[in-house]
């Protein structure tokens, strides 16, 4: 698959729209890490842009006029293994583009054993000797996995996690850069408004308090959804809505209406502190519901049925 993309940028860095302390080191090393031709791993929870990184390094690198394949890890399989690359009938776009500029890898913690052993022995050994891929100039991959504790556990192998791994770009949760909320709503706004062929409108400063309160387990996708329901309806009420109730900006659990009782107050509170400890360790152990329902020392089935009372986002598609 071959797309191609012109972006931004951000002041004298990529764009990786934001200016908080938590994303402006990835800018930073971003800039300085897209002339070369470095392996890089991009680690991050979903939604976090894990792509776009890619693409921005990709269209900032030297071979930008190149191609940009991504590759699904998901898709690799013993009956289904990588695409050759370099055969040009089956190829015409990465040939009449001079060849592959970079190769995206796109959740390589999804690769079984086998899966990990065929992608080893099909990326580059250090002296040039590349078999599947001849011509391409660089490997982005990425992953919402913890890659190290995936090596220690067996789960994924150290010799293709060292061979990815030149640099790590670590990607921040949007709850820790709340900070950028209003410039990537602004960049929403904008984007969508182009799109939809409506007017450009500022957010009330109701919803937008409401966007700097959500915890955000979708990260920037989910907001980007968020913003674009909003210039799609051009109502913002709606979504305003949605979020309290779907998704507990302002919970359900935990608010207590005027003349409650003490009763009424202590079960508010009880159900707010479950949901957020629930929260806390979904993101510690990267949304794998199986692992958080072991930390939280319940069963899986018990994890989902509390996702539901408390409405997380796609708890009501389990």
């Amino acid at each position: 698959m071959l797309e191609r993309f012109t972006l931004p940028t951000y002041g004298n860095a990529l764009y990786v729209a934001g200016s908080s302390a938590a994303i402006v080191p990835i800018q930073n090393l971003m800039a300085e890490i897209a002339p070369t031709d470095i392996p890089i791993l991009v680690v991050g929870e979903s939604g976090t842009g894990k792509e776009v990184i890619a693409l921005n390094i990709h269209s900032h690198s030297r071979h930008r006029d190149r191609a940009f394949v991504k590759i699904n890890c998901a898709n690799i399989n013993i009956e289904s293994p990588l695409p050759d690359l370099s055969n040009p009938e089956r190829n015409g776009e990465v040939k009449q583009s001079g060849g592959v500029g970079t190769v995206f890898f796109d959740e390589i913690g999804d690769l079984d054993a086998n899966c990990q052993r065929q992608l080893l022995h099909s990326l580059p050994d250090g002296n040039g000797l590349n078999s599947k891929y001849p011509h391409f100039e660089r490997i982005i991959s990425c992953t919402t996995r913890d890659p190290e504790e995936d090596v220690q556990r067996g789960r994924l192998r150290s010799e293709l996690y060292y061979r990815l791994n030149g640099v790590c770009l670590r990607l921040p949760p949007l709850r820790r850069r709340k900070d950028d909320i209003p410039i990537l709503v602004q960049h929403f706004l904008g984007k969508y408004a182009r799109l939809f062929e409506r007017p450009i409108k500022n957010l009330s400063a109701e919803m937008m308090e409401a966007l700097m309160e959500y915890a955000w387990p979708g990260n920037i996708r989910e907001l980007e959804n968020v913003v674009k329901k909003i210039v799609a309806l051009e109502n913002e009420e709606l979504a305003l809505e949605d979020l309290r109730i779907r998704h507990g900006v302002i919970p359900i659990a935990g608010r207590v209406e005027n003349g409650a009782s003490l009763k009424a107050a202590a079960r508010a509170a009880s159900m707010k502190a479950e949901r957020d400890l629930i929260l806390q360790t979904l993101t510690r152990t990267h949304w794998n519901r199986k692992r958080a329902a072991e930390a939280l020392q319940i069963s899986y089935k018990s994890l989902l049925y509390k996702l539901k009372q408390i409405q997380v986002p796609g708890s009501d598609e389990l």
